[in-house]
């Protein structure tokens, strides 16, 4: 899939494109993450420890397999968004965002470039660019997608100006930054939760504007979300998976061996 092919079918609706976390740098990855029938690829510079020249590698890596790849930004730094995009991002996400200010700026750094300045905050302001430099800006940012997380009340009593801000192309869940905002951590079955995910997905989708989520439950929790409206789901992660698939198996050894199973203590998965 081409990025440009991903930010259509955000908008359009018509289909559920599907992703997964990855975190792992490793070069075998790409080819095994390419034959899972996966859709795109996101990854996390928030909290997982990449640093440029990796995520760089990852990005054209993965484009070129045909999944674009969705970075998440450390912060809500313009400068961090035209970072990744140089880096080979197909789309940029936006941690914890509250404010339509916040992606208004993100949008010059991502639908304006290569404006910067004066000229770029003129431009946001309403300016009239120039028809042939017009031209230029909308071919190329033709494919870049923005995406913002909407992951708190306060984003919730926002969502309608967010999602009023031209240029945005998708509002994606943090389940768990959420669920905490709403005073229910981790209760992902709590009334709270589903009723806040229903509300930012429904909305997303009526403005004609992506509506993703990223989580952790099995395929059948998942389809919950699609009823909701969403159209865009990063399944779990490439550690969860190896995770669970690894206690799975060591636990059946230990059975066969007659031995006691027992696993070290890890903590609840948060990305």
């Amino acid at each position: 899939m081409k990025p440009s092919e991903l930010r259509t079918i955000l908008h359009g609706g018509e289909r559920i494109v599907l992703g997964t976390c990855v975190v792992s740098p490793s070069t075998k990855w790409p080819g095994l993450i390419a034959g899972s029938g996966l859709d795109f690829v996101f990854i996390d510079t928030e909290h997982i420890a990449l640093n440029r020249e990796t995520v760089s590698w990852m990005c054209r890596t993965y484009t070129s397999m045909g999944l674009p790849p969705l970075v998440r930004i450390p912060t809500q730094d313009p400068d961090d968004a035209t970072v990744a995009l140089d880096d080979g991002a197909a789309g940029v996400i936006i941690p914890y965002v509250e404010q339509p200010e916040v992606v208004r700026s993100m949008v010059g750094a991502s639908k304006l470039r290569p404006l910067k300045g004066e000229r770029a905050r003129k431009a946001l302001e309403g300016e009239d660019l120039e028809p042939e430099l017009q031209t230029y800006v909308e071919n190329h940012n033709a494919s870049h997608i923005l995406l913002t997380n909407i992951e708190s009340v306060p984003a919730m009593e926002n969502l309608d100006e967010i999602l009023a801000v031209k240029g945005l192309d998708c509002v994606l869940i943090g389940p768990h930054d959420l669920s905490t905002s709403l005073g229910v951590p981790e209760q992902y079955d709590h009334p709270k939760f589903l009723e806040a995910c229903a509300f930012i997905l429904g909305k997303a989708r009526a403005a004609g504007i992506g509506a993703g989520i990223h989580h952790w439950l099995p395929p059948q929790k998942q389809m919950q979300f699609v009823e909701m409206g969403a159209n865009l789901l990063i399944h779990k992660a490439d550690a969860i998976f190896l995770s669970e698939g690894l206690q799975n198996e060591v636990s059946q050894l230990r059975d066969l061996l007659g031995q006691e199973s027992h696993s070290a203590q890890t903590g609840n998965v948060t990305i």
